[in-house]
């Protein structure tokens, strides 16, 4: 990060850029969808080798130099009338009955009958033209037995939605649009001929990372408390991509269980190389270290811009989620933790006396008494400029995102797509609207189960009303997915209506020159 304090340097490891097929990410079904893969057809995911190629220093300001959707790609009734043409797959699969935990019947009336196929490949393809922008883009299936089938690609909406109704995966991941299509690569004279060359810019937050300072749950559990550091995270970063960078198209998205993803669509976003990538990412990256590390926020003085707004916008959630709802401190080894986060020994000496005679001192409490104590001159040497700064590292150390800033900084990630079923918790991957990012709640977010079930009440309270009708109501207005495919094919048109504009500008440029 631009504004940290140099740590000790490290060895880097090099990273061949030219070269898309870095190993499968290893972690857990989620994590949060984020993946690379072997230059495979049907392979089982596995560990990763990777590291960071050594490059030159980029300074942040060098950096960057509405058609409506038609309902008809949601069948109101049955989906098995539905057959659009489909190229051969390249490799044949045998599918068990069902993906984990879900029924296949209803993972595949998913598919057929609520899933925007359409809305996704206006999105990926930046226009309603046939383009390369999702022509040469990779998708990879995890497939119900665990296989994972990469470097899939198609010409349209359509032949998309024909493989992912025949596979019926349990998930599908998006990667970025390469050099040629990927179905060919294996073709291609030269391996360097075959290399990714967009892809949205994309950042991945996930709760397992709070787990040393999350004390309502651990690993994938969840609840309303803990949610509020997506929440913070959320708030922050979206505020400095638009602000500092000046990216508009931003999709937040819920993973389906702990975490959220944001995909950023601006032309200038997807078209930035590996190295201006990490650049940003490493911009927005804050805390260093393991869980078992000292100090992770060293910072300058006074503090860039963007660390001090977050400290604005962080303020209020430290006093209320993390003292009051976390309670990080209430355990003795915790506030020790504490302890050592602040600069005066005999400070220090005084609150450990009197938390100690207070075995039951909440944490709101023992942070009010660091200043009483302070202010009380227990310490003839304490510097109050320092234990300002301490007590700011403190709130961000404790609010402040983090980022698993590996998916971010290459293109050759892939990352879940949107709208998707969580295989775990059937959960759909929505959207989060950021304008009411405080009322979003990831444990009502509607399962498939219930979807298909609501399909079902409507179509029975319905049945004498849509005989008359001329046009059928699409699925998913029956059902509570209705807003959220309401919101991603609203920034869907807004991405569309730029693009239309960029494309315009650049042709009336060509007219100009002579």
């Amino acid at each position: 990060m631009p504004h940290s304090v140099p740590r000790a340097a490290s060895p880097l490891t090099h990273e061949p850029e030219d070269l898309p097929d870095a190993p499968a990410k290893a972690g857990s079904e989620e994590k949060e969808g984020a993946m690379e893969g072997p230059m495979d057809g049907v392979v089982a995911p596995h560990s990763p080798s990777e590291g960071d190629e050594k490059k030159p220093d980029v300074k942040l300001e060098d950096l960057f130099a509405n058609d409506d959707d038609d309902d008809e790609e949601f069948p109101s009734s049955s989906a098995s009338d539905f057959e659009p043409k489909s190229s051969p797959p390249t490799v044949p699969v045998q599918l068990p009955s069902a993906p984990k935990g879900i029924d296949s019947a209803i993972m595949l009336s998913f598919y057929q009958r609520l899933f925007p196929f359409r809305s996704l490949y206006q999105w990926l393809n930046h226009s309603m033209k046939p383009s390369d922008d999702f022509n040469n883009r990779e998708f990879a299936f995890t497939l119900p037995n665990d296989a994972y089938l990469r470097y899939q690609s198609f010409t349209s909406a359509d032949l998309l939605r024909k493989d992912v109704v025949r596979l019926n995966p349990s998930r599908f991941e998006i990667g970025p649009v390469y050099s040629a299509n990927p179905r060919d690569r294996k073709t291609l004279r030269k391996s360097t001929a075959f290399r990714p060359i967009s892809k949205e810019f994309v950042f991945d937050i996930d709760l397992t990372d709070y787990d040393e300072i999350r004390t309502c749950c651990d690993k994938a559990n969840i609840c309303h408390k803990c949610w509020t550091f997506i929440t913070m995270a959320i708030k922050v970063l979206d505020v400095a991509l638009r602000d500092d960078f000046g990216f508009e198209h931003i999709l937040w998205v819920y993973s389906g269980r702990r975490g959220a993803h944001a995909w950023i669509s601006d032309k200038r976003a997807r078209d930035m190389d590996d190295q201006k990538r990490k650049a940003v990412a490493g911009y927005l990256h804050l805390l260093q270290g393991g869980s078992q590390s000292g100090k992770k926020v060293n910072v300058k003085r006074p503090l860039h811009p963007h660390l001090a707004r977050s400290l604005d916008i962080l303020k209020d959630y430290f006093q209320t989620s993390i003292l009051e709802d976390q309670d990080p401190w209430a355990e003795p080894e915790k506030t020790e933790r504490l302890l050592q986060l602040l600069p005066d020994k005999a400070l220090n000496d005084a609150l450990r006396k009197k938390w100690d005679s207070a075995p039951g001192r909440s944490s709101s409490s023992k942070w009010t008494d660091i200043d009483n104590l302070a202010k009380a001159g227990v310490s003839k040497t304490l510097d109050s400029k320092a234990l300002l700064e301490a007590k700011q590292d403190i709130v961000l150390e404790y609010t402040y995102p983090r980022l698993d800033v590996e998916v971010s900084k290459k293109r050759i990630h892939l990352l879940k797509s949107p709208m998707l079923v969580h295989p775990g918790t059937g959960r759909i991957c929505v959207p989060i609207d950021t304008r009411r990012v405080e009322k979003f709640d990831p444990l009502g977010v509607p399962t498939v189960t219930k979807l298909v079930r609501e399909i079902d009440e409507w179509d029975a309270a319905n049945v004498k009303e849509e005989e008359g009708e001329a046009k059928k109501v699409p699925d998913y207005e029956k059902t509570s997915l209705k807003p959220y495919v309401e919101c991603f094919k609203s920034h869907v048109a807004a991405l569309l209506r730029e693009e239309r504009g960029v494309k315009r500008e650049r042709e009336e440029g060509d007219v100009m020159e002579f």
